[in-house]
């Protein structure tokens, strides 16, 4: 399996709009460092038969594709609905043409409400052969379930994001842990044993009311004890070099076109 972070910036992406002089807020990040460039967060799945599984659709989705060289996706998983995770959904209209299919869709019932309610023309029935329009073949996701998708199963698992749940990944040893601030017990059994997580962490502030900080992220480390702990959705505040100098060993910042390759 190999996972390909296509971004790892918070919701407002990094740099933000502004600046002194209009070319972007860089926060706290050293703007010449290129890994501090982050687009908002997403990743690609790649199966061992080659499938590939896009998980939420961000903004930036077109440029994130095009960036990792990644030519077709053959399925799609939503975590939750806010904005940063899938307002690229009408890309996908030309993922459709490059598979000449609908995408086969898995998300939650929440998440699915709010879809149908955003993009309401992305689910009135398809006219063959043209993609005009995002078309998804429409799958529902129950928290705590195992489902085969595009060849792979994947344990799907409930996480606290402040004001709504989103949901976390399981496939194999690695787990996908985006828009999260507190795990229940029902979470934290479905993440033991792993040895990748890709985990939220958007700041190393205090505490944060929907997204998981760095002490957090260390307290559930020590628990779980994955061998690998890639942080994702980071906000301004994160610097990558300052990150890798003071986080202790196995825990590591991601970045946008990350590869990381599991057995």
């Amino acid at each position: 399996m190999k996972i390909t972070l296509l971004g790892v910036g918070g919701s407002a992406g990094l740099p933000q709009i502004g600046g002194a002089d209009g070319t972007g807020d860089w926060g706290l990040c050293n703007p010449s460092e290129p890994r501090n460039r982050r687009t908002r967060s997403s990743i690609v799945i790649e199966t061992s038969d080659s499938k590939r599984i896009l998980v939420d659709t961000s903004p930036d989705l077109r440029l994130q594709l095009t960036a990792a060289r990644i030519p077709r996706i053959d399925a799609i998983i939503f975590t939750h609905a806010h904005a940063d995770h899938i307002a690229g959904l009408d890309e996908v209209r030309i993922l459709n043409r490059i598979a000449g299919r609908p995408l086969p869709a898995y998300a939650d019932e929440r998440t699915w409400s709010e879809l149908h309610a955003r993009f309401d023309y992305a689910f009135k029935p398809w006219t063959p052969p043209a993609f005009y329009r995002p078309v998804m073949d429409v799958h529902l996701i129950q928290p705590g379930q195992t489902m085969d998708i595009a060849g792979e199963n994947i344990i799907f698992f409930n996480q606290d994001h402040g004001f709504i749940p989103s949901l976390g990944l399981r496939m194999g040893d690695i787990a996908y842990s985006t828009d999260v601030v507190r795990l229940d017990d029902a979470a934290l059994a479905a993440l033991a044993g792993i040895k990748i997580w890709v985990v939220d962490c958007f700041t190393a502030g205090p505490p944060h009311p929907t997204h998981a900080n760095i002490d957090q992220v260390l307290a559930w480390a020590a628990k779980l004890k994955p061998t690998r702990v890639i942080l994702t959705h980071m906000g301004p505040d994160m610097d990558y070099a300052s990150l890798c100098a003071n986080l202790p060993p196995g825990i590591e910042p991601g970045f946008d076109g990350m590869i990381i390759e599991a057995a």
